[in-house]
C-alpha cells in the first residue's frame, strides 16, 4: 500500500511539475495583452481566454500537489495546539467523510456537463475566444481524481503512522 501511496505522490508531483510554468506563461501572456491593448491598440479575446484557461489549469491540476506538501488552506483554531495523534485523527476523519465524499459528489454531478460539453466539443465562451471549452470542463473531473487519489495515498500513511505509534 506504501508504494501505491508513493506512486500517488509521485504522479502529483509530476504533475505539478509541469503545470508549475503555466504560471509563468500566464504573466507573460498578460503582459502582452497590456502592452498589445494599450500601446497598440490591439485587443484578443482569445488570449484574454488563454490566461483564464492556464489559471484555471494551474489551480485544478496543482491542488494534488498541495494536498500533498499539506500547503492547503486549513481552519486549523484546534489543529495547530493538537497533539500528533490528535491531529492525525483529525486528518483522518477530515478525508474520510470530508474530502472524499465532496470530491465524490463533484466528480458525479458535473460529469453530465463534461460529457455533454465533449459531445458537442461546446465553443468558446465569447465571440473570437477559444474553441475548447470542453477542455476547460474537463479540468472538473481532473482535479477531482488528481485530490481523490492523494486523499487516498494520505490515508494510506496516516493508516501506516497510525498502527507504528
Amino acid at each position: 500500500m506504501l508504494g501505491m501511496a508513493h506512486a500517488i505522490d509521485q504522479m502529483n508531483r509530476a504533475v505539478a511539475q509541469v503545470v508549475k510554468w503555466l504560471a509563468l506563461i500566464m504573466v507573460l501572456l498578460q503582459f502582452c495583452i497590456v502592452i498589445g491593448r494599450y500601446v497598440f491598440g490591439f485587443n484578443s479575446i482569445a488570449a484574454q481566454e488563454g490566461v483564464l484557461y492556464m489559471h484555471a489549469t494551474l489551480f485544478m491540476l496543482g491542488a494534488g500537489y498541495t494536498l500533498l506538501v499539506d500547503k492547503h488552506v486549513r481552519v486549523d483554531v484546534f489543529y495547530a495546539k493538537a497533539r500528533a495523534e490528535t491531529r492525525r485523527r483529525i486528518d483522518i476523519l477530515g478525508h474520510m467523510f470530508l474530502l472524499i465524499p465532496s470530491m465524490l459528489a463533484l466528480l458525479y454531478w458535473s460529469w453530465p456537463s463534461v460529457r455533454n460539453s465533449w459531445k458537442i466539443l461546446e465553443g468558446p465562451i465569447s465571440v473570437g475566444g477559444i474553441e475548447a471549452v470542453f477542455l476547460l470542463k474537463s479540468l472538473i473531473p481532473a482535479f477531482c481524481i488528481l485530490i481523490l487519489l492523494q486523499s487516498l495515498s494520505l490515508l494510506v500513511r496516516l493508516f501506516h503512522e497510525r498502527a507504528q505509534a
